[in-house]
């Protein structure tokens, strides 16, 4: 038992982000969850459809959200398939959210997360004092 857990640590990888609440903030968060992904060695299946879920969970914490914000992703290799996860934890609920934004184009708003549902095998939200989690986790075929 204690071997299986040496080796399933050994195995695991997590960085965690800060997500500045400025313009550019999301490619720039993509390009430095890219080049983690690539570091990782995360299996190319992945790569693309969690850069999608990166990208749309940081877009809803800075649209949707008081900041700070973070990333936190996970890579979880072991004798069972493979998992990604992310984890975008923000200050909760914008109570301007309703309000338009500059530069929010009406006909690309509101598919972020049925494209995180469609792409994750799990996902959710946690809520704990003063900051919300959402959470989606990709699976290597």
């Amino acid at each position: 038992m204690v071997a299986q857990l040496n080796s399933l640590l050994r195995a695991a990888h997590e960085h965690v982000c800060p997500v500045p609440p400025v313009a550019g903030a999301v490619s720039a968060v993509r390009r430095r969850a890219a080049a983690l992904l690539a570091e990782w060695r995360v299996c190319p299946e992945l790569v693309e459809d969690s850069l999608l879920v990166v990208s749309e969970l940081v877009t809803n914490a800075i649209v949707h959200a008081r900041p700070p914000a973070e990333l936190r992703l996970s890579w979880l290799r072991g004798d069972h398939p493979a998992i990604l996860r992310v984890e975008v934890t923000d200050a909760g609920p914008d109570p301007a959210a309703g309000a338009t934004r500059a530069g929010i184009d009406p006909d690309e708003h509101g598919r972020g997360e049925a494209i995180v549902h469609a792409l994750a095998t799990r996902h959710g939200i946690r809520v704990h004092p003063g900051r919300v989690t959402r959470w989606a986790e990709l699976v290597a075929a």
